[in-house]
């Protein structure tokens, strides 16, 4: 089937299936401090890796929601990794608090203080990301004008990692159990991985990583 974005057959397709097509997607769950001191977690559906050298992260807020706005002000933000073990707090983090009302308290997650910034990361989470705010773009639409939507990227400068999920100097990261956001209500775990040899002279450019 066919159909233009904006003439979907809602009889047929009464769900949007382009979230689910675009999946799975690393969950970008997202802790801030603002310059009050208030601390902010979300998480966020749209989030990737953008960069090796620097290695630049990205989270885009649908709407000038307390992430991105906390985020702006301070210039920094951490990624904590969302895992299987945690996705009752994930999914709970994303409850609609007033602003400054702290979700680690309402999801009750023990906070550890970061080294390099001021927000503060989840014990729990097996991997963290400290990031300073390098870019911030007002994303706009095909016409040109401005969404609702806005794209916060970040330098990584600080990376936290459990040790007893390194082997060999290898992160295993199955065992960690990270898990992504697809379609509808639906999430995949990533537990399992499968090699592959790149053609000769690919390197790192062809497949990006």
């Amino acid at each position: 089937m066919f159909y233009e974005t904006d003439k979907r057959d809602k009889t047929l397709l009464p769900h949007d299936p382009f979230k689910a097509l675009i999946a799975p997607r690393p969950i970008g769950w997202v802790s801030t401090m603002n310059k009050a001191g208030q601390v902010n977690l979300a998480p966020y559906s749209f989030f990737n890796a953008f960069s090796g050298a620097p290695p630049l992260i990205g989270f885009s807020s649908e709407g000038e929601k307390d992430s991105m706005t906390f985020a702006i002000e301070s210039g920094e933000f951490v990624w904590n990794m969302a895992t299987f073990d945690l996705r009752f707090q994930m999914s709970d983090s994303s409850a609609p608090l007033g602003r400054g009302e702290s979700e680690f308290a309402h999801t009750g997650l023990e906070t550890e203080p970061a080294r390099l910034v001021r927000a503060p990361m989840i014990k729990a989470s097996p991997a963290k990301l400290e990031c300073k705010v390098v870019d911030v773009f007002h994303l706009r639409d095909m016409t040109g004008a401005h969404t609702s939507n806005y794209l916060v990227m970040g330098q990584v400068i600080g990376v936290h990692i459990d040790e007893s999920y390194i082997e060999n100097g290898i992160v295993q990261v199955t065992r960690m159990k990270p898990i992504s956001r697809c379609g509808y209500q639906d999430y995949s775990v990533f537990d399992e991985v499968f090699s592959m040899k790149r053609p000769a002279g690919a390197g790192n450019a062809a497949a990006g990583g």
